[in-house]
Formats: C-alpha cells, structure tokens, sequence
C-alpha cells in the first residue's frame, strides 16, 4: 500500500501558487537543503488561508446542493447561508468557522531534501503565529492535572507526522506537506467498529451503513463530506486512511465499480482501491435519511469516499468519520523553484453568483413570517415557541447569553456549593457558542452554534432551578435533556452550523463579556441579535 505514490498523483493533479517569500531552498549536489524559516513561513500562510478560503471543489459541491430540484426550503436558506458565509470570510477578517480547529500537518520528505533542523518544530512554530496574528480561536486546553485544565493559548501543540518517502526524481526532490484543520464537532464524529467479517454481503454492509449514517446526526454541520474506510492492518492504520480520505488526499486510489461490467478487471488486488459502487450507495442512504443539512430533507452529504484495504482473516476494522462545512484542507510543497501553496477560491463571489443564476430551489425562505423576541418573559418566550412544530423556520431579534462547557461546569460548581446560580440564566436563553477572537472594528469574532448534546448533562440542575429554560445550539438533544425539558417546560431551537462569519457580520448587534472571562473563548457573553434565522428543535 504506497500511499506516497497516491500523494504524488494528487498534487499532479492541484492547481499550486508560490509563496511570495525570499526564502528558498537551496539545490546542492543533488541535495535541497531547505531552512527552517521556509517550513514556518509556509505553514503560518497555510493555516491562514483555509480559515479563510475553501477549495474550489467544495464550494461547486456547495452551490450545486443548492440548486437541485429536491432541496427543500429549510435547506435552500441554509445553503444560501453558508454560500454568503464563504463570501465574507474570503474578506479575511472573520474565519469561516469560529472553530479554527486543531492543526494537523502531514508531510512526505523524501531522502534527498535536507533540513539539519527540527522539522515539527519550525513548522509549529508557523502554526502558532498564524493563529495568534489573524486572531483564529485557541480552542486547545492542556491538562495541569487529572481533571484541571487550561487553554495553551496558542492552539498548540499541533499533530504532526512527516513520513520518509523513496528518493522520486533525484534532479527535484520535493518536500510535500498536507495542512489541515479540524473542529471538534467533526471530529467527535468519527467512529471506529471492530467489525467481524460476517458484514461482508451486501445486504448486511447496507444494514450496517445505513444504521451508522443515521447515527452521524447534524451535530457537525453538515452537509458532510463523508469518507468510509473498511479493513486495514490495524485500527491505527485504518483511522489514519480514514482522516486522510476526509481530505481528499487520496481520491487517485485505484476505482472499483462493483455496478459496471467491467469493474472487477479495471484494478487487481489492489492494496487500496476507492469502491465507486458502494460510495453511490452510501449517498442513497444519506439522502433517504431524512436528516437533510440540518434542518431535515437531503442533503446531509455532499460526497463520499468508501476506500477499502487489507486486513487480517479474524477482524474487519470500519471506521467512518466526516469533514464539516468548513472543509478545510490543503496541499503544498518545497522544491528547488521555491514555496508553493495549492491554489483556494480567493474571490468566491463570481463563482457562486454564476451558480446562483443557474439554480432553481423549490422553494425560497420567507423572512417576513415566524419572528419571534427574546426580550419578552421567559414563560411567554415558552409558551410560544412550545406552539410551533419541529423544523419550523424563525426570525429572532433581542437578547441571549453565550456560554458553553466551561461555562456550565462553573454554573455546576455553584450548584454542588450551595450558591446560586447567576441571575441572567433566569433572564435570557443560552446560546451554547464560543466565538473567535474579535478582528479590529467587528463587534465579534466570528460565532456559530456548539454542539448541543454536549451540555445535556446539565439539564436537570439547571432547568429544575428554572434557569435554562431556552437554548440555542446544533444537533440532536439527548435523553436527559428531553426528560428535563418535558417535566419543566424547556426549549430547543437550532441555529445554522457552519456560517460563523455571516452571523458575526449580519446579525450581532452587540457583545460584552458578562462573567467567567478567564474562560477565554468559553467566557460568558451578552449578545445582541438581529434577524437571526433559527430552526424550532
């Protein structure tokens, strides 16, 4: 299994860009010594760029969702969302996602180039500067003990793992790096199953994949790029396959398609090879799931990947796991020519107005109906969002809280201690968000939807007391959430994942940190909102 060749084939295949920078390597008897400063510069643009750009590829996948027949209506506005979002982050102010993610870096060096220095080093050091100079959230905590915690700062450490290939041309060695960053939403969406080989029969691998696709919810905002892996040697290999898939680094894998008369000889017992059949099938199976791009509907997926690998006569490893909304991935390298960074889509507009024209959704979002206050009383607040049915679409203006995790353990703590708990819980609903840091003349960073499950355990503590009794997150709501919200009348509504910088630019009117602020990104806010589109959970 040579995934250094697949590498290879992928970057043919990529638009790439230099660097503007002085700094070179430099070609010496067959050898590119390349300094340190190279590696920084190269990943501090890197990591700039995919919290502000996308690829071309996603946003055509994007805009294309929007424009078919069967999009419903709830969809169509939140696609249109996320397009508008893509537009104001390629301002290069307000990222993407307010979850810049945790930075990983792949890298494939071959023996003939050179660093005499520490690779993981210099490349975390770019890393770092990166996210601390565009003001990209530091979403990292690192433990002071067990259970203690506290944010790095930084978003450091960064996973690193660079991989010694064969020598390739010995007249341009090529130092070739792949940069990604994932949120923790996507993340904790991935999913590892020892699976035995009794799945191997088409009926029971539906079975299994319709049961797991169901399960992946809309907690990490989709519409999701979805990638399968089956087999592998061990389950390191087979998750690493995995998030390598999510990237779209491997997709020149060799195809099989199980459905065309001629698929089983197009490949021969290939180590690795992309299963075009099953990939068609998984995309039935998302788009018949009902769970649609978070508000129900079809599109949950936007594509899929099923690579399929070796594996060991007693187990069969599955492992599944998606790249969000914010897909941020890209490749780039260090030759004898200089830095080169793949090309992103750095003025989206004319591209999405082009495809814009040429959709035509079913229906289009009616602004002027459902607009509801959270200014009014909490009970009247209840009482009328409790009258309307599940996906049901909304306008709100007023005020709410901002608060998460960290947030509700402090609230936690006051209950064990016998104090109580802070006068506006009992005022304003709870917005379970952590935005970026605030860019100069923004009134926030940018700012979307946390996952919402993640607070159920706070349920009965909190709305017992009647504190809570309105929030706003994405995704599901577990059990201990519904049996609080059924016995003390709470509500849920949904607001869009995935379009953290248009709610930054359009709909917050103010921010103010209220309490916690040594909480960092997981402080407790104040906001104010305008014309905020939410979904009734």
């Amino acid at each position: 299994m040579d995934i250094g060749s697949l590498v290879e084939k992928r970057f043919a295949k990529t638009e790439f860009l230099p660097l503007k920078t002085s700094l070179q390597g430099a070609f010496r008897d067959g050898r590119l010594f390349v300094l340190p400063a190279c590696l920084e510069a190269l990943a501090a643009e890197a990591f700039r760029r995919i919290a502000f750009f996308y690829r071309k590829s996603h946003l055509s996948l994007l805009a294309a969702a929007y424009g078919k027949a069967d999009t419903t209506a709830n969809e169509s506005s939140l696609l249109r969302d996320l397009l508008d979002n893509a537009v104001i982050a390629a301002e290069g102010s307000l990222p993407l996602c307010q979850d810049t993610g945790a930075a990983s870096v792949y890298g494939w060096k071959p023996e003939g180039v050179v660093t005499g220095a520490d690779d993981r080093a210099a490349l975390e050091r770019g890393i770092g500067a990166a996210y601390n100079k565009h003001r990209l959230r530091a979403s990292l905590v690192a433990p002071v003990s067990f259970f203690g915690e506290r944010n790095t700062g930084n978003n450091l450490p960064a996973q690193i793992r660079i991989e010694a290939t064969p020598p390739g041309n010995p007249a341009d060695p090529c130092y070739r790096f792949l940069f990604t960053a994932k949120g923790g939403g996507s993340s904790n969406r991935t999913s590892y199953f020892p699976a035995t080989p009794g799945i191997l029969y088409p009926d029971a691998w539906d079975g299994f994949l319709r049961e797991k696709i169901e399960a992946l919810g809309t907690a990490a905002c989709p519409p999701y790029r979805l990638a399968i892996v089956a087999g592998g040697l061990s389950p390191e290999q087979n998750l690493e396959i995995l998030k390598l898939a999510t990237t779209e680094t491997l997709d020149e894998a060799p195809c099989f398609d199980a459905a065309s008369p001629d698929g089983a000889s197009s490949v021969y017992a290939p180590l690795l090879f992309r299963d075009i059949f099953r990939e068609k099938r998984a995309m039935e199976i998302a788009e018949n799931s009902g769970l649609g791009a978070q508000a129900g509907g079809k599109r949950l997926v936007l594509d899929v990947r099923v690579l399929r690998l070796p594996r060991h006569a007693a187990t069969f490893p599955v492992s599944i796991g998606v790249s969000c909304v914010a897909h941020r991935s890209m490749l780039g390298f260090i030759n004898k020519d200089g830095v080169f960074l793949e090309r992103l889509e750095e003025n989206p507009r004319l591209l999405i107005s082009k495809a814009l024209k040429e959709a035509k959704p079913s229906v289009t979002f009616d602004i002027k109906t459902r607009r509801i206050s959270f200014d009014m009383p909490m009970t009247e607040l209840c009482a009328l969002l409790g009258g309307f049915e599940a996906g049901c679409a909304l306008i709100a203006d007023g005020k709410l809280l901002v608060a998460r995790d960290a947030a509700h353990l402090a609230w936690r703590g006051l209950v064990e201690r016998g104090e109580p708990l802070p006068d506006y819980l009992f005022k304003y609903p709870v917005f379970y968000a952590g935005p970026s840091e605030t860019p100069p003349g923004c009134v926030t960073g940018s700012i979307g939807p946390t996952t919402s499950s993640r607070m159920d355990g706070f349920a009965e503590e909190l709305l017992s007391r009647g504190a809570s009794l309105v929030t706003v997150g994405k995704g599901r709501r577990g059990g201990a959430w519904k049996e609080a919200a059924d016995r003390y009348g709470g509500r849920y509504l949904c607001a869009a994942g995935g379009a953290a910088a248009l709610i930054a630019s359009r709909h917050i009117v103010s921010a103010t940190i209220i309490d916690y602020p040594e909480l960092a990104m997981e402080a407790v806010r104040l906001i104010e909102v305008k014309d905020l589109r939410l979904f009734t959970g």
